[in-house]
C-alpha cells in the first residue's frame, strides 16, 4: 500500500499541537515517537521552528511553545468579540432548527434578551431583544445562576423570584437553586408554559474559561413542538453553545470547564 507524504506544514502542525494537547515540554525523539514521524525529519523541522520562535528549546533540550505563537494567540484574541461569535451561532441555530433562537444574559435578579433571530414560522414570541424578566421565569434565567455557589443563588431567588403571568413558574428559592445547579451540571434547562402559555424554552448555558455562565443561546418554540422532539432540539442548542465556547478560547478539546461532553 502506497503511503502518502506527509507535508513539511503538517508535519509542523503534528510537533506543535502535541505539545499544546499533552501540556508539557518534550524532547525531540518523544515528539516523533508520538506523531509517528522520523527523528531526522523531526529534528529539521524542530530546528526552523525554534529559529522562528514557534517552539523554544529550553536548556535541558526539552522544546515548548514558542513566543511567535503567544503573539499570535493575543492576536486573535483581540480580533474575537463575544457577541459577534454568539451572534453569528445564533443565527446558524435559527436555520438549523428552523425556530427563533434568542441569547440571553443576566442583569442582577433578571434575565436579559441580548439578541434574537427569528424562526421562518409564524410563531409569535413576546420576548424581544431588550427584554427583561425574573430569573426564575425562564430556563436561561436558571443556566445564568447555576454556577454560583448554593447561598448565592438561594438569596437571588428569594429577592428576585416573582409569580409569572401563567402562574406555573416556581418561587421558592431552595427548589430553584436546586433545579439551577442540575440544569447548569447537565448543560441543558427546559421550561414550558412557565412564562407565557403554550411557549417552550429549550436553553444552554455558554461557560467561560472560569466556569461562569456568561450567557445561554436557547430555541423558543411551541410548547407542543417542542415535545415532540425534544432530544433534537437539546442536542442542536448544546451543540452551538459548545461551539461559541471553542470559538472564545473557553473550551478545551471538546469538554466544557467542568470535563462534560457537548
Amino acid at each position: 500500500m502506497r503511503r502518502s507524504r506527509v507535508s513539511g506544514i503538517d508535519r509542523a502542525l503534528q510537533v506543535i499541537d502535541h505539545l499544546y494537547e499533552t501540556g508539557a515540554p518534550a524532547g525531540a525523539y518523544a515528539i516523533a515517537k508520538a506523531v509517528g514521524a522520523p527523528l531526522s525529519t523531526v529534528y529539521v523541522i524542530i530546528d526552523d521552528l525554534v529559529e522562528k520562535n514557534m517552539l523554544a528549546r529550553n536548556g535541558d533540550g526539552t522544546l515548548w511553545l514558542g513566543s511567535r505563537l503567544y503573539h499570535y494567540g493575543l492576536a486573535y484574541a483581540r480580533s474575537l468579540d463575544f457577541m459577534s461569535v454568539a451572534t453569528q451561532e445564533m443565527h446558524d441555530l435559527c436555520r438549523d432548527a428552523g425556530e427563533t433562537v434568542q441569547v440571553c444574559g443576566r442583569d442582577a435578579e433578571h434575565m436579559l434578551v441580548l439578541a434574537m433571530a427569528d424562526g421562518p414560522s409564524h410563531f409569535q414570541v413576546a420576548s424581544r431583544v431588550g427584554t427583561r424578566v425574573p430569573l426564575n421565569w425562564t430556563a436561561s434565567g436558571r443556566l445564568l445562576v447555576g454556577h454560583m455557589p448554593e447561598a448565592k443563588r438561594v438569596e437571588l431567588f428569594r429577592r428576585g423570584a416573582r409569580m409569572s403571568p401563567t402562574g406555573r413558574a416556581a418561587v421558592d428559592a431552595e427548589t430553584l437553586s436546586d433545579a439551577a445547579r442540575t440544569a447548569f451540571e447537565e448543560r441543558l434547562s427546559i421550561q414550558a408554559g412557565e412564562s407565557d402559555y403554550a411557549v417552550a424554552c429549550i436553553a444552554s448555558p455558554i461557560v467561560d474559561r472560569n466556569g461562569n455562565c456568561v450567557a445561554t443561546i436557547s430555541i423558543v418554540l411551541p410548547e407542543q413542538k417542542a415535545f415532540a422532539d425534544k432530544a433534537g432540539y437539546a442536542d442542536r442548542v448544546k451543540a452551538s453553545a459548545a461551539r461559541i465556547e471553542a470559538l472564545m478560547g473557553w473550551r478545551q478539546h471538546g469538554t466544557s470547564p467542568h470535563g462534560i461532553n457537548p
